[in-house]
């Protein structure tokens, strides 16, 4: 009887073993059938990538690119038989002129960088380059079959312009360029005075706006007018709404610190500047409904009507932003968390809604300031990273977290970077912006309207 026993325990644990052991070679078969079936995959997909990669580096090369434009003088009119040397890679160069409309172009067949350069001695009496030094533009070709539309500015020229007219032209560019920095500089400083975030991704937002015009108006072939004000909403729901929400809202519910949220946004700004580049390329593009535009000679300035209607609708907006922060409620509300945060709170302010509300109005207003650039000139994926500079430096001398310190700061900046030309090359401008910004964090770290604060 316990032999009995002692063999049925011995079966029963022989079998248990080689079921044991079936079901550890049946799980490795199927493991080694799963990841055969996903190498197949991985290795059809990448074949395909491949395949398709090289069908469309086939019809890449097929497709010429063409560098085209027009030159135009001060007054509109096509300037013919002006001659432009184009010289590129592998002993590219080729000689070609202006027709009876002042159009050329030249077909380009390889990709690499093209330097064009304007013969000056063809223009007219009268006419000249707006700067003499820029008489050579430079064509990154990254991708065949897309045309570059390139231009070359001519007005009365620097070395033909008096003083008193290079001093009345740059200041009117200034204080564009002054109005721009404000629609960012406001928004920013609202930004950190209801959340203390010092956010370094705030340049990113007048590139996507940039960008979201581009592709609405040059891709979608929307009218600007109607390009313009989508792109805002567009702007201020994405890079606003969205952003606070799925990003800073989550870090802020977690406690984190302002240190550790200013490195996070210093990250999603590289992020999001090399993501433009891998999709829009490196070249500053223009739009081409208002590319060329003829400028109007009022007094001793020449203007541009696109200028003048930017400039105009831009005015408004901070007319309606500054409305909005002294009169309504939520103005009153954020002003109220701006001073202190837990008092508010106490006193019934939903401090995160009035955040929320912040972060939309700053991000379409820097969205609008991308519009600007870009209407007038052009759009690139570096353009918030070189206006990031002037903005700080705007913000830093108003007083961070004023707003009307925002507004005053860019003022100054934006005339003192332009008049700064006058004195210095056009290429160490933005050093200025630089020098300002130093000298105030040494002498008035505070800025011009803000308020000493006791720390400690």
């Amino acid at each position: 009887m316990e032999i009995a026993l002692s063999l049925a325990s011995v079966t029963s644990k022989n079998n248990s073993s080689l079921i044991g052991s079936l079901k550890s070679y049946c799980r490795h078969f199927l493991f080694l059938k799963a990841s055969s079936i996903a190498i197949l995959i991985l290795l059809s997909f990448s074949s395909a990538i491949s395949l398709g990669s090289s069908a469309s580096a086939a019809e890449e090369a097929a497709t010429p690119t063409k560098l085209y434009g027009t030159i135009s003088g001060k007054d509109g009119a096509p300037l013919p038989n002006i001659g432009v040397a184009v010289i590129g890679p592998e002993g590219f160069a080729k000689d070609v002129a202006t027709d009876a409309e002042g159009k050329w172009e030249v077909e380009i067949l390889t990709k690499g960088t093209f330097n064009l350069t304007i013969n000056q001695d063809d223009l007219p009496d009268g006419q000249a380059l707006t700067d003499p030094t820029k008489s050579t533009v430079r064509a990154n070709v990254f991708m065949l079959g897309v045309d570059l539309r390139l231009l070359f500015p001519i007005g009365p020229g620097v070395a033909k312009a008096s003083t008193l007219e290079r001093s009345a032209q740059l200041a009117v560019d200034g204080l564009i360029l002054g109005l721009i920095i404000g629609l960012a500089a406001l928004g920013l400083s609202l930004i950190f005075g209801t959340t203390g975030l010092t956010n370094f991704a705030h340049g990113e937002i007048l590139t996507f706006g940039g960008l979201l015009l581009y592709y609405l108006s040059a891709i979608i072939k929307l009218p600007v007018l109607v390009a313009a004000p989508i792109a805002v909403l567009l702007g201020a729901f994405i890079s606003g709404f969205l952003q606070d929400r799925y990003l800073w809202k989550p870090l802020r519910k977690r406690g984190t610190g302002l240190i550790a949220m200013l490195v996070v946004s210093i990250g999603l700004a590289i992020f999001l500047r090399y993501f433009f580049l891998f999709l829009f390329g490196g070249d500053t593009r223009q739009l081409p409904q208002y590319a060329g535009q003829a400028g109007l000679e009022i007094g001793l300035v020449n203007i541009t009507p696109k200028s003048i209607l930017t400039t105009v609708i831009g005015i408004i907006f901070i007319i309606l932003a500054t409305f909005w922060l002294l009169r309504t409620r939520m103005g009153k509300a954020s002003r109220a968390v701006s001073d202190n945060p837990a008092l508010a709170s106490a006193s019934g302010i939903d401090v995160q809604k009035v955040i929320k509300a912040v972060w939309i109005l700053g991000a379409g207003l820097a969205t609008y300031a991308g519009v600007i650039v870009t209407v007038n000139q052009g759009v690139s994926f570096l353009m918030g990273q070189d206006m990031l500079l002037l903005i700080f430096a705007a913000v830093t001398l108003g007083g961070l977290g004023t707003a009307n310190g925002a507004l005053v700061g860019s003022l100054i900046i934006g005339l003192f970077v332009q008049l700064s030309t006058l004195f210095i090359p056009t290429e160490l401008k933005y050093v200025g912006a630089l020098i300002v910004l130093i000298i105030i964090l040494v002498v008035r770290p505070q800025g011009i309207l803000g308020k000493k604060e006791r720390i400690g």
